[in-house]
C-alpha cells in the first residue's frame, strides 16, 4: 500500500515519527487522540467532495465500512447537518450489535462529552446537542413508513431480504436542507446494487479487506489468504468484486429479481422440503419451505437450512412445519430413507412425511423448476441470499447444492408429481402441539 492509500497515523508509523507525534500533545489531545478520525481514517474512508444522494461504499471484509459509517453520522450530528436519522441494518440485532453497540459502532467511537443515550427499548438514540436516531431492522420494511429523516445509514444493504425496505427509507428521506445517506455493504450483484451503480447521484466506494491490513489480525489475513484466495466467495467477500452469473448455472440472478414480491397471496398448499446431509460434520441438510398459492404460481417462502446433526435438522424441519402450517414434509430418501424418517418420527410422529427418490441427476431434475422460474411461475418471498448464491453459481461439476436439492423436491412436490394431490390437514389445533407453535 502507497502512502496515497495510507491514514495520517499509518503514514507516522511507517517513517517512524509516530512516537515523536504522540509526544507533542498535550495530555487532553493525546487522551482524544483515538476518538480523532481525521488521523486514523484512511483517504477511501473520507466522503467524496461533491454533493452526492447516495455514498455508497462496497468493501471487503474488514475495510472499516462499519467504522466509516458510525464516524461520518458522528460528523453530521457534531457539525449540526443531522437531527433525525435513521440507522437500518438486515436486522434489528444487527443495528444494535453493529451499528450501535459494536467496536466500531456509534458508541464505541464517540467521547465521553459527545456520546449519545441509547435506550434500547425504545431503540433510539439522543445526542447531547438534541439529535436523534431511531433503529429499524430492514426486516420490517413497513415500520419505515411514515417517519420523516434528514440522514440516514443503511448497512449490509445487498443483504437485505426485502428491497422494499430501502424504497420506504428514500421515502422519508424528506426533511432538512440535504438530506442524504451512506450505504456500507459487501457487494452482491443484487437488483438494489445494480440500481444504485447505475444512479448519477450515488458516489461509490470500493475496497478491498487487505486495505486495512494494519488494522486487522494477522491470523486474520493469514487465514483468508488460505481458505479463499483466488476463489470465488474471495473475490466477492476479500476484494469486493461484484460478480455477474456462472455460466452454466441453470438460474441467473435477473430471473429471481424480476419475479421476487413481498406479498404472496393466499396459499392452496405448503410443504416443507429436506434434503438430508450425509453426515453431521459433512453438508447442509437444505430445508426450504415452498407453497402453492392460489393463482397456481410457487412461492419460496423460507430457507431453514442448517448444518448439524440428525436431532438438529429434524427439530429445524418440524420447526419450519408448524410455523408456516405446512401441509406435510418431503424429504429425499437417498440418504437413509428409513434414517430420515426415523428422525422426523422421533421428534413428531403426528407430522405426514412424504419420502422421494431420486431416479434423474442433480441437473436434470432441476431443470424442469429452473425453466418455471423463467416462465415466471415460481417467486421468491424476499431475498435468500445463501440459497440464490447457490442457485446462481452452482453447475454439475460443483458441490452437493443442498438448497437446490430441497427447493427442487419442493417445488416438484406442488408443481408437477403432486400439485393435483389432496392437501394434507394441519392438525387442527395447534395448542396441542404448543412446542412448535411459533
Amino acid at each position: 500500500m502507497n502512502d496515497d492509500q495510507r491514514s495520517l497515523f499509518e503514514r507516522l508509523v511507517a517513517s517512524g515519527q509516530a512516537r515523536d507525534y504522540v509526544a507533542g500533545l498535550t495530555s487532553e489531545e493525546a487522551a482524544h487522540l483515538r476518538f480523532d478520525w481525521r488521523v486514523f481514517r484512511r483517504p477511501a474512508q473520507e466522503p467524496p467532495d461533491w454533493n452526492w444522494r447516495v455514498w455508497l461504499i462496497l468493501a471487503g471484509r474488514g475495510f472499516g465500512k462499519t467504522r466509516t459509517g458510525a464516524e461520518w453520522i458522528r460528523e453530521q450530528v457534531r457539525t449540526g447537518q443531522a437531527g433525525r436519522i435513521a440507522l437500518v441494518g438486515r436486522t434489528a440485532a444487527d443495528v444494535r450489535d453493529t451499528m450501535i453497540e459494536g467496536d466500531s459502532g456509534i458508541l464505541s467511537i464517540t467521547p465521553d462529552a459527545e456520546r449519545p443515550t441509547y435506550i434500547g427499548s425504545k431503540r433510539r438514540l439522543t445526542w447531547p446537542n438534541g439529535a436523534m436516531a431511531v433503529a429499524y431492522s430492514a426486516e420490517e420494511p413497513d415500520r419505515l413508513r411514515g417517519p420523516n429523516h434528514d440522514l440516514a445509514w443503511a448497512d449490509e444493504v445487498a443483504a437485505w431480504r426485502y428491497p422494499d425496505a430501502w424504497d420506504q427509507l428514500m421515502f422519508g428521506l424528506r426533511v432538512g436542507k440535504n438530506p442524504r445517506v451512506v450505504a456500507t455493504t459487501t457487494p452482491r450483484p443484487t437488483a438494489l446494487i445494480k440500481q444504485l451503480l447505475d444512479r448519477h447521484d450515488v458516489a461509490v466506494t470500493t475496497g478491498s479487506t487487505y486495505d486495512n491490513i494494519g488494522n486487522l489480525s494477522q491470523h486474520f489475513i493469514q487465514e483468508m489468504r488460505d481458505r479463499y484466495e483466488g476463489t470465488r466467495i474471495g473475490r466477492q467477500e476479500l476484494h469486493a468484486e461484484l460478480l455477474a452469473d456462472v455460466e452454466g448455472a441453470l438460474w441467473k440472478r435477473a430471473t429471481l429479481d424480476d419475479t421476487r414480491t413481498s406479498r404472496p397471496p393466499d396459499m392452496k398448499r405448503i410443504v416443507v422440503a429436506v434434503d438430508p446431509a450425509a453426515s453431521a460434520h459433512g453438508n447442509e441438510t437444505g430445508i426450504v419451505v415452498v407453497g402453492l398459492g392460489i393463482d397456481g404460481h410457487g412461492y419460496v417462502l423460507s430457507d431453514d437450512t442448517v448444518q448439524g446433526s440428525p436431532h438438529e435438522w429434524g427439530t429445524a424441519t418440524i420447526a419450519a412445519y408448524y410455523r408456516h402450517r405446512a401441509d406435510r414434509v418431503v424429504a429425499e430418501a437417498n440418504q437413509g430413507g428409513d434414517m430420515v424418517r426415523h428422525t422426523l418420527a422421533t421428534v413428531d410422529d403426528t407430522v405426514p412425511i412424504k419420502m422421494v427418490t431420486a431416479s434423474r441427476g442433480k441437473y436434470a431434475r432441476a431443470e424442469p423448476i429452473a425453466a418455471m422460474y423463467e416462465q415466471g411461475k415460481i417467486h421468491h418471498v424476499g431475498m435468500f441470499h445463501q440459497l440464490e448464491d447457490q442457485m446462481c453459481e452452482w453447475v454439475p461439476s460443483g458441490p452437493s447444492p443442498d438448497r437446490i436439492d430441497a427447493l427442487v423436491w419442493g417445488m416438484t412436490e406442488l408443481m408437477i408429481s403432486g400439485s393435483r394431490a389432496a392437501p394434507v390437514v394441519v392438525p387442527a389445533s395447534l395448542e396441542q402441539v404448543s412446542p412448535w407453535r411459533v
